[in-house]
């Protein structure tokens, strides 16, 4: 009896510090892609003791109402932002790509696409604003003493809500509304960082230096314009004094997914931590009738391909294109196709409407990946040293395999040029026969590899860390409360300025005082 005593004893110490170091977290999420990896870490907090409170919209499809590691509310508000709303800017965007010239599809992706991205940032309004009507809500969440908030600053609900609980606040993030996340928090010259559309590298020519900064300010037009939407939650629940790019910035850390393996180095700041790949994890066996069909294959391997969470099918013509493409090759295919089959499918092509992307991926028989260009599927494909072939569908996804094309681990097919000339197919036959493809993918992942800590462990490090101290309010830089006229010295240029042009003047007028001096003197002698 005593030793039962003894063994429960000592197995309530071991639980203990587990059960009193777990956290209260408030996670406001982002849809599709977002979700995806948000949801991996919110698996890992789970793992680690900590408790999962979820706000969603009820027009929600991939954050689900019930769960076993996360509790949920949801915020009833019509109208907002929904599946049918994502899949129609895909499907117009495809569509626009497919035909448009280079120059026309760079204004599309920026002038274009602005109508769409208000109307979706009009969408969150609704839900934030509905969330802060409901007294009931509030009173809950003020009573449930959390102690930080997580959140995707692509929209921006998250640093409003962190704002009127006053609590701590963590990004998982890597793009906001106005671009990528760097350029909100740190110095980012224009000359060498590319933005997000831009479709350069970080060694540009000078019309791609000007390029940058037409882009740039694009961007930061469009940036206002969406501030503007969230100024007014802001003016009304939390007062005037409250600036929303202000709240949007000053989050305690960004845990940024990406890393210097596969972003352009560039300058940083003390709260940034970078965790990219943080969802990448070594694969696991294959279900049994995937591993049958991967190892049908022989010596060729296989190739898989997938667009992404959106695009479950293709115009008609682009299918059959792709599918005909496929079936020329002695390789195996695995293509993620929900719609209708394509009527040059061959033989050696499999369509499936899942399938497990990182132990395939992992897998030594697959030779080459088709991917669309998400973060997520071009960090696995890194981790795993697979080489890709991109479609670049919309948003950041040509940028993404840039870096990739940039080190030789890509080869980039826009929807314009794909199908004509056997583009498609001569791309494939490229990377799987140019050894330097896969060799260079392989040593970017034993650069991605080589890291004291792993990206999730950083990741979870960095949350504990601010529910810990409450925050992390010492690696701010002052520059997040400064003017821009102040940041960049614009005052103290002109009063340098204004100094140096009042000692030339003093110098002058004393100059010319002395000539007219002399020049009297003279006279009055003669």
């Amino acid at each position: 009896m005593r030793l039962i005593y003894l063994c429960s004893a000592l197995l309530l110490l071991i639980l203990l510090p587990r059960t009193c170091q777990g956290g209260n977290i408030l996670v406001i999420p982002v849809e599709g892609s977002h979700w995806i990896n948000m949801d991996i870490l919110l698996q890992a907090l789970h793992s680690r003791g900590h408790n999962l409170t979820i706000i969603r919209g009820d027009k929600s499809w991939y954050i689900k109402d019930n769960s076993t590691y996360y509790s949920t509310y949801t915020i009833p508000v019509h109208n907002s932002i929904d599946k049918e709303f994502i899949l129609r800017v895909v499907s117009e965007m495809i569509d626009f790509e497919r035909g448009a010239h280079p120059l026309m599809s760079f204004l599309g992706s920026t002038v274009g696409m602005l109508g769409t991205y208000l109307e979706g940032h009009e969408g969150v309004r609704k839900v934030v604003t509905t969330m802060l009507d409901d007294r009931e809500l509030m009173r809950k969440l003020n009573d449930t003493k959390f102690d930080m908030v997580l959140s995707d600053p692509w929209w921006g609900g998250g640093p409003i809500l962190a704002k009127y609980l006053n609590l701590p606040l963590v990004y998982n993030a890597r793009w906001l509304f106005g671009g990528e996340s760097h350029f909100a928090i740190a110095p980012s010259p224009t000359s060498y960082i590319p933005l997000t559309g831009s479709v350069c590298t970080d060694k540009m020519t000078f019309f791609q230096r000007v390029k940058n900064m037409i882009l740039h300010i694009l961007t930061q037009t469009q940036k206002h314009l969406v501030n503007q939407i969230y100024q007014k939650i802001c003016d009304k629940y939390l007062g005037p004094n409250n600036d929303f790019n202000q709240l949007l910035i000053d989050a305690d850390i960004w845990l940024m997914r990406a890393d210097f393996v596969f972003e352009f180095p560039r300058p940083t700041m003390p709260n940034v931590v970078y965790i990219g790949g943080f969802q990448c994890k070594p694969a696991k066996p294959l279900p049994q009738h995937l591993e049958e069909f991967v190892q049908s294959s022989g010596e060729h391997g296989v190739i898989i391909m997938s667009l992404g969470t959106f695009v479950n099918e293709l115009p008609a013509d682009m299918a059959n294109e792709i599918a005909a493409a496929f079936a020329k090759l002695p390789q195996k295919v695995i293509w993620r196709y929900k719609g209708s089959r394509p009527d040059t499918l061959g033989n050696n092509t499999l369509l499936v409407d899942w399938m497990p992307q990182n132990d395939l991926l992992g897998h030594p028989k697959v030779k080459v990946f088709v991917a669309h260009g998400g973060t997520n599927g071009v960090q696995e494909a890194l981790y795993h040293g697979v080489p890709v072939v991109g479609i670049p569908l919309l948003f950041d996804q040509y940028d993404n395999l840039l870096r990739l094309e940039d080190r030789g681990g890509a080869k980039i097919l826009t929807l314009s040029t794909m199908d004509k000339d056997n583009n498609f197919l001569t791309a494939i036959q490229e990377v799987l026969n140019e050894p330097s493809y896969r060799m260079n993918m392989q040593r970017l992942s034993r650069l991605h590899r080589d890291q004291p800590i792993t990206p999730m462990d950083n990741a979870l490090f960095w949350i504990e860390f601010v529910m810990r101290h409450k925050g992390a309010a010492h690696l701010k830089p002052a520059s997040l409360r400064m003017s821009w006229y102040s940041y960049h010295s614009v005052d103290v240029a002109l009063f340098l300025g204004g100094a140096v042009l009042l000692v030339l003047l003093s110098t002058f007028f004393l100059i010319r005082c002395l000539c007219n001096a002399m020049c009297k003197s003279k006279v009055k002698r003669e």
